[in-house]
């Protein structure tokens, strides 16, 4: 099928499908977190893992993936990533230890970064610049629908049929994804002869690579050591050094570098990926420390946790179109500006909220104004940033923005997991030591050290009930002893999920001074010349 007997709502639809698919297993992990760290015998820090190589392996090629769809074809590069995803998916599911699950993982980013930027380039050829805003917004209505089928479906697969389900389920959506691509989506052909920047693909690669391994292990390794005599600072330093070479390297590379420079001279898409990367950071690492509390401490089951987040999404959903609309009509800054602070302020009262005997449906009022932030950010965020751009820049545009807002996904993934994982050891410890006052004074000290060795360790919080009293305690002591070990774990993961949630609310303030200096869009390209089959669909 080419472009002029394409109906264009229909192609956007399918690659709806996939784009849909690839956020479903963002979120439909996050609320299976406790589940895995006990089943798989896993420690915190492996968990994180688990979610922050798919981030790093989407975000990291995704601006090689762009070009791959400008030199062989959106349609032929998104095809193969959802036969990526789709095979990585039963891997993952397969899985009998943290580390496999790892490598599955690696895997089904590489498939999410084949497709994603194919789907936003998709927008700009089919959809002339004043009808992008209602396509932008069903392409964040997908989100929405996506933040609120994940917790749900996720619940109730992992309550009913085990984590590994939360896999299993994305075969049969890739199945359908691939025949409605193969029917509906057009085979455009840009055929833009790309070289490819290989140095820059390295250095990018293995600098994230360090920062994320450095950030995200500091805390396992005791920010000293790792191996060699070589240190986490110095691997976080290598990590920015190659940063910087990747930088330097992309204004000297006269070819056709990976990043090309020009492109930031446009304000609007300078302001608008900074402000992506902030939205990527915060929503991505919100959820850690919200289903570890919900879960571990206030006790719900990973279904009845999907419904207590679902009206958060659904408001969302059904807000994300209508902002999409209007976002065509106003300067779209006022409302990215506004969904910024809205969900900063609903992180902020829920951290004000809790508490280790907090009633979980009296979230809900923070969780719908978090719902309504989400809902006004996508949809302008992402018309002001690519409606500003060239056409002819549009495919590295997309993937550049799309990137960024990985990569704050990547960094929010590994800063909130070590700074949660700190705070757990931290508070856990101090909570145990308050508890132990309450004892007979010989197992004071035993006491609050076996707490605190086990808070340390993390993986004892994916149940429910914490750890275990300490062996040969008299019977009296013992009651006492598990109950008062009980409530230290809830308070001390309480406290620790309280102050993790401050770390998103101060960059989503960051997100909200860079998308300050976006302009209203005027359009000045009309429709793209070099592809007429546009101006048919």
């Amino acid at each position: 099928m080419n472009a002029r007997q394409a109906n264009p709502w229909a192609a956007l639809g399918a690659l709806c499908l996939g784009f849909f698919m690839i956020l479903l297993d963002t979120t439909i992990v996050s609320i299976a977190i406790p589940t895995m760290l006990r089943e798989l015998g896993a420690g915190l820090n492996s968990i994180v893992w688990v979610i922050s190589v798919y981030l790093l392996t989407y975000a990291v090629p995704m601006l090689f993936t762009s070009r791959l769809g400008d030199r062989f074809g959106p349609k032929r590069v998104f095809l193969a990533g959802l036969v990526v995803f789709t095979g990585a998916s039963l891997w993952c599911g397969l899985s009998g230890n943290a580390e496999m699950l790892i490598a599955a993982r690696a895997v089904q980013g590489l498939g999410a970064a084949l497709m994603t930027p194919q789907t936003l380039a998709f927008i700009t050829h089919l959809f002339p610049p004043s009808k992008r805003g209602p396509a932008m917004g069903m392409w964040g209505g997908v989100a929405g629908l996506a933040t609120i089928a994940g917790p749900l479906l996720g619940g109730v697969l992992v309550d009913h049929f085990g984590w590994e389900w939360i896999f299993f389920v994305n075969v049969p959506i890739g199945v359908v994804a691939i025949v409605l691509t193969l029917l509906l989506v057009p085979d455009w052909q840009p055929k833009h002869a790309h070289s490819f920047d290989l140095l820059g693909i390295l250095l990018s690669s293995a600098a994230l690579l360090c920062i994320v391994f450095g950030v995200q292990n500091g805390q396992q390794y005791d920010w000293g050591t790792v191996f060699g005599g070589i240190t986490v600072f110095e691997i976080i330093g290598a990590g920015v050094v190659l940063l910087i070479a990747f930088v330097v390297w992309q204004r000297v590379n006269k070819r056709e570098p990976m990043l090309p420079l020009e492109v930031f001279s446009n304000r609007n898409f300078s302001a608008g990926t900074l402000t992506a990367a902030t939205v990527g950071f915060a929503m991505t690492g919100m959820f850690l420390p919200l289903v570890i509390y919900i879960q571990s401490v206030l006790q719900l089951t990973p279904t009845t946790a999907g419904l207590l987040t679902a009206p958060m999404s659904l408001l969302a959903g059904i807000v994300a179109p209508f902002v999409g609309h209007l976002s065509d009509k106003v300067n779209g800054k006022y409302l990215v500006m506004f969904g910024l602070a809205a969900l900063a302020a609903g992180l902020g009262i829920i951290a004000l909220q809790a508490t280790p005997d907090s009633s979980p449906w009296a979230f809900v009022p923070a969780l719908l104004v978090c719902g309504l932030g989400i809902g006004c950010i996508f949809s302008p965020m992402s018309n002001m940033t690519m409606g500003s751009v060239e056409p002819r820049l549009a495919g590295t545009a997309s993937g550049i923005f799309n990137t960024a807002r990985q990569v704050g996904g990547v960094l929010g993934s590994a800063a909130i997991g070590v700074l949660l994982q700190a705070r757990i050891s931290a508070s856990i410890a101090d909570e145990a030591t308050k508890a132990a006052a309450q004892l007979p004074e010989p197992y004071r000290a035993p006491f609050a050290e076996g707490i605190a060795h086990a808070a340390a360790g993390t993986g004892e919080f994916g149940s429910a009930g914490g750890p275990s009293p300490m062996p040969g305690l008299p019977a009296e002591i013992a009651a006492q002893a598990g109950k008062l070990a009980t409530q230290a774990v809830h308070s001390g993961l309480t406290d620790a999920a309280r102050v993790t949630m401050l770390l998103p609310m101060g960059v989503l303030l960051l997100g909200v001074v860079s998308a300050a200096v976006l302009r209203k869009v005027e359009p000045r390209w009309g429709k793209p010349a070099a592809t007429p089959e546009a101006a048919t669909a």
